[in-house]
């Protein structure tokens, strides 16, 4: 699954970039289905956690993200020129678009999926196939790059998946529905027969039961007109020809019962045969003509236009409160009908991880990748849920000593405060709005001892170098002004005499806890090393913990509705398994 390490039974989770770990970790053509969910629309964000617009503002860092990667700009050009470099169809098709489009958001969405669809299309295997999830914003863009990149031919289908209950749209028919664009790396792609329940009212047709209990309704098995080959002739003493008929036998039904390759050297007659001889022949008590038993199958074999599969409403138990999450349900059905056991799922786009769950159900191999450390560690939570902390898997791209930090410090800050963030599994990580900057990054509660409040410890990141002790001293203030017992300020590198003098004028913090000092320095150099910061027993959090404190401070804290919180995973705390769900995975805007 990762190069050099080919067909090694091990799932693995990328933090990073899909189209890096696309080129350097997966071997071509050894993954056996690719499905990808690439957001593209003017409400929605890569990997967005949350979407609260203000003005022309939005408020989340990983909304930050998406803009800078979807708008023109250093990548999309970059993009762009190297797929010019390449050559090809795809190439002079995208720059035939970027003459009509310009240098717009689409434009450059267009060009680096056009680059990363060219690299999953090199990752499948001959037998493997790609699903693309998307809206109607992009999709007829997509097919035709699609077209360009697996050749004439390897288009499936268009799956129409209704998404949304009606509603209406200004002055233009309501948008419910998503895109599915399937294609095939080849000719001999797999594919199995997956059935749907049947509706009620089809089922009710079907008003006779045979003595084996089966359903079944009878049909013509002749239609009109003379024909003079075998279909014309008599059998088992009656002849269509008489009444200007000739018979029509179900070549599907004689499929499902010898198989596709026998019944292709069959004759009419012959065919006639293997239904009475499989007891789908009906004859009638008056003497007339037989009929053909149609017999109630498995179920409706898959459609294109998926009704029955509901999006998630609030109410729904696996929803974890990603916008864009799609139903298991839907993922499931998609996997079944296009691998078998042990093959290798690939979910460029994982997001919150519906694929790499639904994967690890049934028994297949999966590859996820996201940019995001959050999606990362709320896929890691959904993981153990869904297998009972059986799931076996290796993590790869998180930063594992201090110039891998340093790295993703320098790459992106926003992903590097809520990697750090992380290294203290913090209960809730707050995301500020730009240029309002509050101090407070993460969140941590305790127990403080009977008939006290819960106690809280607030986190502030740094990942830049330019580090001293006025932001120590601002931080201090932050304590203060939101009644916080304890802080941890995380950098990047060792302390200065001055900051450590700083920080030691906030004192011991007022808990029950021992002399732990109010507000402490972390230095990712130190941790590395073993150093750890002294802390009270973070335990289970129950669901009193947050209302309970938002009680005790609501009059010396004024909550700020527009400023989203994320409450996060925790350790410990069996007895309360459906809250531990709750604040481990679900994305709540406002107070918690």
């Amino acid at each position: 699954m990762a190069k050099g390490a080919a067909g090694r039974a091990v799932n693995r989770l990328y933090f990073g970039d899909n189209l890096e770990v696309l080129r350097e970790y997966v071997d071509d053509e050894s993954v056996d289905l690719v499905y990808l969910d690439p957001p593209f629309n003017s409400q929605a964000h890569y990997n967005l956690v949350f979407d609260r617009p203000s003005g022309n503002e939005r408020s989340s860092a990983q909304a930050g993200a998406f803009r800078d990667t979807w708008m023109w700009g250093d990548e999309a050009e970059w993009a762009f020129q190297e797929l010019m470099r390449m050559g090809g169809s795809t190439a002079r098709f995208i720059d035939a678009l970027r003459s009509a489009l310009k240098e717009s958001d689409m434009m450059a969405y267009l060009s680096m999926m056009a680059l990363r669809l060219h690299e999953l299309h090199q990752k499948l295997k001959p037998t493997g196939s790609l699903y693309l999830h998307c809206d109607p914003t992009a999709s007829h863009y997509l097919k035709v790059m699609l077209d360009g990149i697996f050749a004439e031919g390897r288009f499936l289908n268009e799956i129409i998946w209704k998404r949304t209950g009606a509603h209406s749209a200004a002055q233009r028919w309501g948008d419910v529905h998503d895109s599915i664009l399937l294609f095939s790396k080849s000719s001999k792609y797999t594919w199995n027969k997956v059935y749907t329940d049947y509706d009620e009212a089809y089922k009710a047709r079907y008003k006779h039961v045979d003595e084996s209990g089966r359903r079944w309704s009878d049909d013509n098995l002749t239609a009109p007109g003379v024909r003079n080959g075998d279909s014309g002739a008599p059998w088992r003493g009656f002849n269509p020809t008489d009444k200007g008929n000739h018979w029509k036998v179900s070549n599907t039904a004689v499929v499902e019962l010898i198989g596709e390759e026998k019944a292709a050297k069959l004759s009419t007659t012959e065919k006639l045969e293997v239904l009475e001889k499989h007891g789908q022949i009906h004859w009638p008590k008056s003497g007339g003509f037989p009929r053909f038993k149609r017999v109630l199958g498995k179920g409706m074999p898959l459609q294109d236009v998926i009704t029955d599969i509901a999006p998630l409403n609030s109410q729904a138990q696996e929803r974890i409160g990603y916008p864009t999450q799609k139903p298991l349900a839907l993922l499931d059905r998609i996997i079944r009908s296009s691998t078998n056991p042990g093959d290798v799922v690939l979910d460029p786009f994982c997001g919150c991880g519906t694929t790499v769950e639904a994967a690890e159900k049934i028994d297949r191999r999966w590859i996820g990748i996201d940019v995001a450390v959050h999606a990362i560690k709320v896929i890691e939570v959904r993981l153990n849920e869904c297998s009972d902390g059986k799931a076996k898997y290796q993590v790869e791209g998180m930063p594992r000593d201090f110039e891998s930090a340093l790295k993703l410090a320098e790459r992106d800050k926003y992903q590097f405060q809520w990697w750090a963030n992380y290294l203290f599994n913090p209960h809730a990580i707050r995301e500020q709005k730009k240029g309002m900057d509050r101090g407070v990054d993460g969140e941590l509660f305790f127990p403080n001892g009977p008939g006290r409040p819960w106690g809280r410890m607030l986190t502030s990141v740094k990942g830049g170098e330019q580090v001293g002790p006025s932001m120590i001293r601002d931080f201090g203030r932050v304590l203060d002004r939101e009644n916080a017992e304890l802080g941890l300020f995380i950098c990047l590198y060792r302390p200065t005499r001055e900051m450590a003098k700083e920080a030691a004028t906030m004192g011991l913090a007022d808990i029950v806890h021992g002399d732990i000092p109010r507000l402490q320095i972390v230095a990712i150099e130190d941790w590395f090393k073993g150093k750890m910061p002294l802390l009270p027993p973070l335990e289970h959090l129950p669901s009193a913990a947050f209302s309970g404190r938002r009680k005790s401070t609501a009059k010396t804290k004024k909550i700020d509705p527009d400023q989203p919180e994320l409450p996060l995973s925790f350790s410990g705390g069996k007895s309360e398994k459906d809250v531990t769900r709750h604040y481990n995975l679900r994305m709540v805007r406002g107070v918690a």
